[in-house]
């Protein structure tokens, strides 16, 4: 088929949807399902489990349509979920796995978390130490995870643990979906700077899951690790806002509304804010061009990278514009003064800490960049060819 013609049917099918479920009047987990079933949430999917097997370059040409119809964005719905678990299952997972989980997965009716980091293997995750056990049909799951974003509402949970002590650190992991409502599942939140609690603590105690919910092979763990890892830093690094939208647009904004603060060396600093967004804006323009194939490369980690380091950036130059007045709290010490860019502010330069570190620190992020886009040698490892029960830990 033609790109003119995938184009035309693709729009057909969105004039159907439109005009079968209107909005605002469908609820929107029906209409998401409609979405679904159309070929429409994953276009580059196969056919029969939301997509319709083309170019995934089309997708922002759906959602553009979609997004100003007044539907609902997925990612924010199930960010986890949508983002980095469904395009993992779909790649991993049996027919019975993407029959059964990516539809609701889309509609939000159940969410998903990632267990990864452990207290002992973050920025290493391939040197985690949770593990499982065969045991007939089932393995059983025992361990802990941590930073566990958005567990405390999951559903279910893609999980990787160590199935083969004796094998190197990468080869002997395993991957699998996990119910995050199964006895022996204690999830405990975490309390962040921001006083929110996204994050939690997850431990597992003799946690039993069906051999059937396995993603791959035994062993394959740290590829199917890699392929949700990709798409989680393409997720959170390589979304194309117009220009001028997003946080820079809340610094700007915050500028015009301060009239105590517009002074060159002010100006000159929100102008070089400005030009870095539009580079980083272009730069995933360029990086959504070339991904033709579905499966993000290594080139994600340059937006997830840029993107976390500007936000920082960007406000702490809002703090420094805000003076005296950004360290108050709009629901006590301020007695609610300021306006609602003001407090988003405050938070956001609370939040914008965790950029760097959520889904690959920024430290991981130049590895991978200078390993695998640069062509530069790569970090000393006196691990890699031990087993992982020979590698010694604290």
């Amino acid at each position: 088929m033609a790109a003119t013609d995938e184009l035309a049917h693709i729009d057909a099918l969105i004039d159907e949807l439109l005009a079968e479920c209107p909005l605002p009047a469908t609820p929107m987990p029906e209409f998401l399902g409609a979405q679904f079933d159309r070929g429409l949430a994953w276009v580059h999917f196969p056919t029969g489990h939301g997509g319709l097997g083309l170019s995934p370059k089309h997708q922002t040409h759906i959602n553009s349509r979609l997004f100003a119809a007044g539907a609902a964005n997925p990612f924010f719905l199930n960010p986890m979920g949508y983002g980095m678990c469904g395009p993992t299952v779909v790649e991993w997972g049996s027919d019975d796995q993407r029959s059964r989980y990516l539809r609701p997965l889309f509609t939000a009716n159940e969410m998903w978390c990632q267990l990864f980091s452990e207290p002992g293997a973050g920025s290493d995750v391939a040197g985690l130490s949770m593990t499982a056990v065969q045991d007939g049909e089932e393995w059983i799951l025992n361990g802990q995870k941590v930073w566990t974003s958005l567990a405390h509402i999951a559903k279910w949970g893609l999980v990787i643990v160590r199935t083969d002590p004796t094998a190197v650190k990468h080869s002997g992991i395993t991957a699998f979906v996990v119910d995050m409502h199964a006895p022996g599942v204690e999830v405990r939140p975490l309390r962040q700077i921001t006083g929110g609690a996204e994050f939690n603590e997850v431990y597992f105690t003799d946690v039993r899951v069906p051999a059937a919910e396995m993603l791959g092979s035994p062993g394959e763990g740290w590829r199917v690790s890699l392929t949700t890892l990709m798409n989680e830093r393409t997720a959170i690094g390589g979304s194309t806002p117009p220009r001028g939208a997003g946080p820079i647009a809340h610094a700007v904004e915050l500028f015009n509304e301060l009239d105590d603060v517009q002074q060159p060396p002010y100006r000159n600093r929100l102008m070089e804010l400005w030009c870095e967004a539009e580079a980083i804006r272009l730069n995933n323009l360029r990086a959504a061009a070339n991904r033709r194939m579905g499966s993000p490369g290594p080139e994600g980690s340059i937006g997830k990278m840029a993107g976390a380091e500007h936000n920082k950036r960007v406000y702490e130059f809002c703090m420094d514009l805000l003076g005296p007045q950004g360290l108050l709290y709009d629901d006590y010490a301020s007695g609610g003064e300021g306006s609602g860019l003001v407090s988003i502010s405050r938070v956001a330069f609370l939040r914008s800490r965790a950029n760097t570190i959520e889904g690959g620190t920024a430290e991981i992020m130049r590895n991978i960049l200078g390993e695998r886009v640069l062509g530069l040698p790569g970090d000393v490892r006196v691990d890699r060819d031990r087993p992982w029960k020979d590698v010694p830990r604290s």
